[in-house]
């Protein structure tokens, strides 16, 4: 009988269900006038238990984020940890792995948000691509104002981001 759990818990976790993985991200943030205010941030992000790597270029105020696999990366625990740091994101743009992903009306679900691609096309979406959050608190005012048009769809228990490819 163990053996037979055993075999049924190995198979359960092989078969796999087409989903997207945040590979990593480019994360800029505005207010930052010095390097204690980037290390500041830095060390704020690294608290987060999906971020593998940080590197930060001071130059352009902009930190580069590597997710660690198979761990749900949430954006609004980002944001969270940028603000609570005493500055704000001005631009988020994530690598993601849709890995034959399908979109049903331009949307998917992953570790408990919705994400609406805002210029996709209900096509099925394969490899490692970036995307760029236009959401407030995520982008820039005037790009949030682009991309103002509301959501149709909303996720019942998380946030819903709105993205473009």
């Amino acid at each position: 009988m163990k053996t037979i759990k055993i075999l049924i818990a190995i198979l359960a976790s092989s078969i796999s269900v087409a989903q997207a993985q945040f590979i990593k991200a480019d994360l800029q943030v505005s207010g930052l006038t010095c390097s204690m205010c980037s290390k500041a941030t830095e060390k704020s992000l690294r608290s987060l238990p999906f971020i593998s790597d940080i590197k930060p270029d001071l130059n352009r105020n902009l930190f580069t984020i590597t997710f660690k696999a198979n761990s749900p990366v949430s954006l609004e625990q980002m944001s969270k940890k940028v603000q609570g740091a005493g500055f704000s994101i001005n631009q988020l743009t994530a690598t993601v792995n849709f890995d034959k992903l399908k979109l049903n009306n331009n949307t998917f679900s992953y570790a408990g948000d919705t994400y609406h691609l805002v210029n996709g096309n209900n096509k099925e979406l394969d490899g490692t691509m970036p995307v760029t959050v236009v959401n407030k608190g995520f982008a820039a005012p005037a790009v949030v104002r682009k991309y103002a048009a509301p959501v149709v769809t909303a996720s019942a228990s998380g946030k819903t981001y709105k993205l473009v490819l």
